[in-house]
Formats: structure tokens, C-alpha cells, sequence
């Protein structure tokens, strides 16, 4: 790995959009005030002074509108960065997302493609209330035909982005507000990171954390507190979570023999579930010392008060408690 310097996941964002646009004269970027405004959370900053209004597109407020001009791109030959300014409004454009980009593929007999990334903000933490910070990546996982992309640091970011980019498949990326402002390593020179392929962030011989997206973050934090106490996690971040690295999953479980599974989504009905059957239906069952346990969002809208909605989410806190009380 060459030079690295230190940036913010916003920055890493950005970094990957606009490399892959010098590259590709096909990528391009539309979405809701992303150009002079540079996008609800910045993200887009100086991208319409470099690539000009024909490349960055400023849409209309009609998600369904602008994602499915995306999917008519898309299959003419263009690769479309749509953003959405919050990961709710997925729902205003379901039908285009999972009726159309999913299965246009699968129905055309593979004469069709639809390679198109959906970026949006994700998840709470930032006092938007209960239609602006919702965590539904699992509605996503459940869709044949898309995959779906959660990175929790900037180095990961840029490197998925890019691979998403280039992929033919439609890719669900969520990027967590909370994130935006986290600074970390990134190098200067070209690299991407493989779709699918799981990340050890701490290793540990314990118990093991298994998450995604902010939460791992928590995680590894709860795993410093515990590591006092001569308890050692191993935080795996899954990164992506259509497709799963169900190898990765089944190999920490076997590894620790104690498995706790997080993540800011409600918890009932969550990528949690997932992830606990794929232990329970492997040989990593059998070598487990006790169950499996769950770190989820409670099942109620997000509050805006920021002490409730605080209440609402994982916390290290939370997370090293659920570590001990299976120890």
C-alpha cells in the first residue's frame, strides 16, 4: 500500500464518485440538490464545477421520477450514481427499485442489465426524527437482484464505491450519517474493495461481534472496555451484506465459540436473523458455548428527542453487556 493520508468518509465518498467519472465517461450523477447546494450532507462538494450540469443532474423531488430515469440509463449503456437525500425515501420509489432494477435481468434472460448505484444517507443519531433516520437495509437483502453495501470507514467507502460502480448488478449503498464527519486512512494511490468480502477489524479469541455500519465503531469501542477485564473480541465487519461472507461468519463463530451480532436496525425481524440462521444451519453451531444474543433498535419509530432516540439505538454500552451476560 502506498502513501495514506487521513480523510473523512464524506471525503472518501466524494473521492471514489469522481475518480470513477474521470474514468468512465458512462458514470455519471443525479439526485436532489447535489449540484450548488452540494447535497443535504455535502457530499458532492465541487463535483458540478468539475463535470458540468450534463454529468451531475439535478433532479426534481420525485424519487420515483429520477430512479427510474436511472434504470433507463442504466440499460442503454450508462452506469448512474443516483443519490437519495435519506435512505427513507426508498419507500416513495420501491416499486422501481425491487419490480424493475432487481428483476429487469432475470426477466430480459440476461440480455439486460441494470448497472446503476443507489446512494443514500442511512440511519439515525442526528435528531431527523422517525421518517428521516431509519436503518432498511434488511428490506434490501430480502430482494433478489440487488446488493447491498454498508461501509463503516472511509477506507472502505471509497474502495466499495468504486467497486459498486464498476459492477453490472444494481447496488444498494448506505452510508450512515453519523459517519460523515469519521476521519481515517486512505491511500492515495487507485485500490478497490471486493463486494462480498467480510473485514476483521479487531481479532479477538472470546466471543465475536459480528456487525456492520456504524455499530462497528460501538463495537469496537465495547471491546476495548472488555479487553480490560482480559476478555478479547474479535469485531468482524461484514461490509456487504448482499452477498454475505457467510464464510467469514461461520469461521469467527467456530473461532470464539461465542457469537453477539449487532446493528442499528430494529432489531425484530433485522439482518440479524440472517446472520444467526446462517450459524445455526452450519457446523459452527456445534461448536458454540452458548447462544447466540442480539444487539437491535428497539421496534418503535425513531424519537426526535435526542434522549430518547438515544435509547432507541445499540451503545458500547449495551453491546459489552450483552458480551458479559454470556460469559
Amino acid at each position: 500500500m502506498g502513501e495514506m493520508r487521513e480523510i473523512t468518509y464524506r471525503d472518501a465518498v466524494r473521492e471514489a464518485m469522481c475518480e470513477e467519472m474521470r474514468r468512465d465517461e458512462n458514470v455519471f450523477f443525479m439526485g436532489e440538490d447535489i449540484g450548488v447546494y452540494c447535497g443535504a450532507f455535502g457530499v458532492s462538494k465541487g463535483m458540478i464545477q468539475e463535470f458540468g450540469e450534463e454529468r451531475v443532474r439535478e433532479t426534481p423531488i420525485s424519487e420515483t421520477a429520477f430512479v427510474g430515469a436511472g434504470i433507463g440509463a442504466a440499460v442503454t449503456g450508462m452506469r448512474p450514481i443516483v443519490e437519495l437525500m435519506f435512505s427513507d425515501f426508498m419507500a416513495v420509489c420501491y416499486d422501481q427499485i425491487i419490480n424493475q432494477a432487481a428483476k429487469m435481468h432475470f426477466m430480459f434472460a440476461g440480455k439486460v442489465r441494470v448497472p446503476m448505484v443507489i446512494r443514500t444517507p442511512a440511519g439515525g443519531g442526528t435528531g431527523a426524527a422517525a421518517q428521516h433516520s431509519q436503518s432498511l437495509e434488511q428490506m434490501y437483502c430480502h430482494v433478489p437482484g440487488l446488493k447491498v453495501v454498508v461501509p463503516s470507514t472511509p477506507y472502505d467507502a471509497k474502495g466499495l464505491l468504486k467497486s459498486a460502480i464498476r459492477d453490472n448488478n444494481t447496488v444498494i449503498f448506505l452510508e450512515q450519517k453519523r459517519l460523515y464527519k469519521e476521519k481515517g486512512l486512505v491511500p492515495e494511490e487507485e485500490y478497490t474493495i471486493p463486494l462480498g468480502k467480510a473485514d476483521i477489524k479487531r481479532r479477538g479469541s472470546d466471543v465475536s461481534i459480528i456487525t456492520y455500519g456504524r455499530t462497528v465503531q460501538m463495537s469496537l469501542l465495547a471491546a476495548e472496555r472488555l479487553a480490560k477485564d482480559g476478555i478479547e473480541a474479535e469485531v468482524l465487519d461484514l461490509r456487504t451484506l448482499s452477498p454475505l461472507d457467510t464464510g467469514a461468519v461461520i469461521e469467527t463463530a467456530r473461532k470464539t465459540k461465542r457469537v453477539v451480532v449487532v446493528h442499528e436496525s430494529v432489531q425484530f425481524a433485522g439482518f440479524g436473523g440472517e446472520i444467526v440462521s446462517t450459524i445455526a444451519d452450519s457446523e459452527a453451531f456445534y461448536y458454540l458455548d452458548a447462544p447466540i444474543k442480539r444487539v437491535g433498535g428497539l421496534c418503535c419509530p425513531v424519537p426526535f428527542n435526542p434522549q430518547l432516540e438515544e435509547s432507541v439505538f445499540p451503545t458500547p454500552e449495551k453491546i459489552e453487556a450483552a458480551v458479559r451476560s454470556m460469559l
